[in-house]
């Protein structure tokens, strides 16, 4: 373990946050950041956050000073292949992983800093988008949390309705030499905060969070993250149908999902939140992908229902 950066010019953050480079068990490292909880409030435990594709830890910055506000600590990290965690391919723009279980490898080195570190517990789970499906993998798997909340949760990729049988037809094809690395087709290189304007962009209706984010990547353009690779969507569409198998966990949760939603497959988040034991799914009306970047209303609404259910299970 050793000290890593952590930009607080753009993280919008409460003070006192640190972050580290974790080793994992398969020779990757990633970046952890952690918040310490407010220390003129009495201790309720630890949020984890997990990020989407493309995330980063400064971008929960504003959502650390939330929950810390509220005594939790939070950890957060950057994934392997995103924000300053070490990337598969010399051009950093490429996102991808062989497998999504390699995403279980950087939670478990995350783990293990919140063990070093004594976070209290109990601990408590945010996950947005591809966050939402490895947190689910990771709530199978015994995660030991008392209550989860979802927003926009990946659990499976939206497409047109002829693009299905070409994606799994890439995804068959990619482990063939030299496809894996290759772009997945309709994606680019470039983040889609700079692909898209903000009118009619898929992210989010609240343009103070759209130039806040655009802010930090311009400010620290290795926090950028263009497409995937056809080996992600390989691993997405493989990792997806498996837990759309699964039984949803007995564990409390709440799922935050956007009417305007245009990135994630909102079927499979409606179909296993009614099949939640206590679970419960929040629409948030006229909201697109990114409900924690999304207009005052929508944030505070999340944040104060997670907070909610959060405080039941303590």
């Amino acid at each position: 373990m050793k000290p890593a950066p952590l930009h607080e010019d753009v993280a919008g953050a409460p003070p006192g946050g640190e972050a580290w480079w974790l080793p994992t068990a398969d020779g990757a490292e990633v970046r952890v950041g952690v918040w310490p909880a407010a220390s003129d409030t009495p201790a309720r435990g630890t949020v984890l956050i997990f990020p989407g594709r493309t995330e980063y830890i400064e971008k929960y910055g504003p959502a650390a000073g939330v929950y810390t506000a509220q005594g939790y600590a939070v950890l957060t990290l950057d994934w392997r292949g995103q924000g300053l965690t070490e990337r598969a391919f010399p051009d950093r723009r490429l996102g991808h992983v062989l497998s999504f279980a390699e995403y279980q490898r950087d939670l478990t080195a995350a783990l293990n800093l919140a063990s070093w570190l004594d976070l209290p517990g109990p601990m408590f789970l945010v996950a947005h988008s591809m966050g939402g499906c490895i947190g689910l993998r990771a709530l199978h798997e015994g995660l030991d949390v008392r209550a989860v909340a979802f927003s926009a949760p990946m659990w499976g990729v939206q497409m047109e309705w002829w693009e299905p049988p070409l994606a799994w037809m890439s995804a068959i094809a990619a482990p063939l030499p030299g496809l894996g690395g290759k772009l997945t087709p309709r994606t680019t290189l470039d983040h889609a905060l700079y692909v898209d304007a903000f009118e009619g962009n898929t992210l989010t209706t609240d343009r103070e969070m759209w130039d806040f984010m655009r802010r930090q990547l311009d400010t620290h353009p290795d926090l950028t993250l263009g497409g995937p690779t056809l080996r992600w969507l390989r691993a997405a569409l493989f990792e997806t149908r498996a837990l759309g198998r699964l039984a949803p966990p007995d564990i409390p949760a709440i799922t935050f999902l956007g009417t305007s939603e245009r990135i994630v497959e909102p079927g499979p988040i409606r179909r296993l939140m009614r099949e939640w034991p206590g679970g419960r799914l929040e629409l948030a009306e006229n909201a697109e992908h990114e409900i924690l970047m999304e207009r005052p209303e929508i944030r505070d609404r999340f944040f104060t229902e997670s907070l909610a259910l959060f405080a039941q299970q303590a």
